[in-house]
């Protein structure tokens, strides 16, 4: 019995101090976490550790607030899987001479969990230098939050305030759960997307709320099989597929589901938008966005496919972008302008149902819509009144 019980305790122990070695602690690295002494290289150090040792293991950001600059966090890694727990906030450097397009780059890596704490990326100093709402050729700052071809991730219980341009940034991911952010920013600070997703697959994004000064959600080229769900959006530009078409080789857009959103006093409510003059065709198929509230929303449900944000712009040819088998479906809420559904599209949209929606201008006057090129198949409640 003695010698059963001894062996017990001997395994107890031999799995108490594996567990223990695969936690790393970003302070025995040499971290401070006072917000004045630079923390990058001890992070680096403790994710290079971290991503070294086998099994299952978690890298522990603990309560403190931590100035760095930007950093790598890049595998392939030998874990099995990889949490990066933060329990304080990770605070940006300002110089914008430090950065090249991103501050957080977590990148190969397969099984890899980033979860609480705050991301801090220190933007407005930075928006006086944005020009790219009024210039095509202008600089792109860093986005807060890179996530590049990653593969089964999870991102979850995470706060973003105030990033120098995007707040997170999907890129050629495969199979991410992103659920419970918090992401803020002014209304009026310049092209700080919320979430942009680009060349990624099995994208699912739940229950998070996004304020900020451009789209709470932006889906661009080449992404298939995307989720929204009770996402809470503004202030901000709304839920935007594009921009698409203004670069060559674009891959297509496809499998979008966005469902029980609800935007309150945004420019836009969903949205797609394709430039003009395309140097490549592609498309923007297969895609829903049912159960939506407007609160106050300038424009709830636009399709744009003459998208140009600046003052000169060519009207040489249609968009390249073919959009066909979207549906909207029980819109329902308020509208700032009196236009609440403006079909614009380009070749003449596919496919386009229009089932439920109930609009109200907030205005004088009566609720309308605009279509041009677009014949829809309209099912149940139609305010405003369909196109003709």
């Amino acid at each position: 019995m003695e010698a059963r019980l001894a062996l017990v305790v001997v395994a107890l122990l031999a799995s108490t101090s594996a567990a223990a070695a695969n936690v790393f602690d970003v302070r025995n690295y040499g971290s401070k976490g006072n917000g004045v002494v630079d923390d990058t290289k001890p992070l680096m150090s403790a994710w290079k550790a971290a991503c070294a040792a086998a099994g299952a293991v978690t890298l522990v950001v603990p309560a403190g607030t931590y100035y760095i600059g930007p950093v790598q966090f890049h595998g392939p890694c030998k874990a099995s899987t990889l949490t990066f727990q933060m329990q304080g906030t990770l605070k940006a450097a300002t110089d914008l001479k430090r950065f090249g397009n991103d501050w957080i780059e977590f990148g190969w890596v397969n099984g890899l969990t980033v979860t609480g704490g705050v991301i801090d990326g220190q933007g407005a100093s930075s928006w006086p230098f944005n020009k790219c709402p009024v210039r095509k050729d202008c600089k792109v700052l860093p986005t807060s939050v890179l996530f590049v071809n990653n593969q089964n991730t999870v991102v979850k219980d995470l706060t973003s305030v105030n990033p120098k341009f995007f707040h997170i940034a999907l890129l050629g991911t495969k199979n991410i759960r992103i659920s419970g952010l918090k992401i803020s920013a002014p209304s009026t600070s310049p092209n700080t997307d919320g979430i942009h997703i680009e060349r990624s697959a099995g994208v699912s994004i739940t229950d998070t709320h996004i304020a900020t000064g451009d789209d709470c959600i932006s889906i661009g080229q080449g992404n298939d099989n995307v989720e929204v769900a009770r996402v809470q959006c503004g202030p901000g530009h709304g839920m935007s597929v594009g921009s698409l078409g203004r670069y060559a080789g674009e891959g297509d857009v496809t499998r979008v589901h966005v469902r029980d959103m609800t935007f309150t006093g945004t420019m836009n409510g969903v949205r797609i938008k394709t430039w003009e003059n395309s140097p490549s065709k592609s498309n923007a198929a297969h895609m829903v966005f049912e159960n939506l509230v407007m609160n106050d929303v300038q424009n709830p449900v636009i399709i744009d496919q003459k998208y140009c944000p600046y003052y000169n712009c060519e009207h040489k040819y249609v968009s390249g972008v073919t959009i066909k088998d979207i549906a909207f479906k029980n819109v329902k809420g308020t509208a700032t302008t009196p236009v609440a559904v403006m079909l614009r599209c380009g070749v003449p949209c596919q496919g386009l149902v229009l089932q439920d929606v109930n609009l109200k201008y907030k205005g004088q006057g009566t609720v309308s819509a605009k279509c041009e090129n677009a014949k829809a198949k309209y099912v149940g409640v139609q305010l405003p009144n369909p196109c003709p």
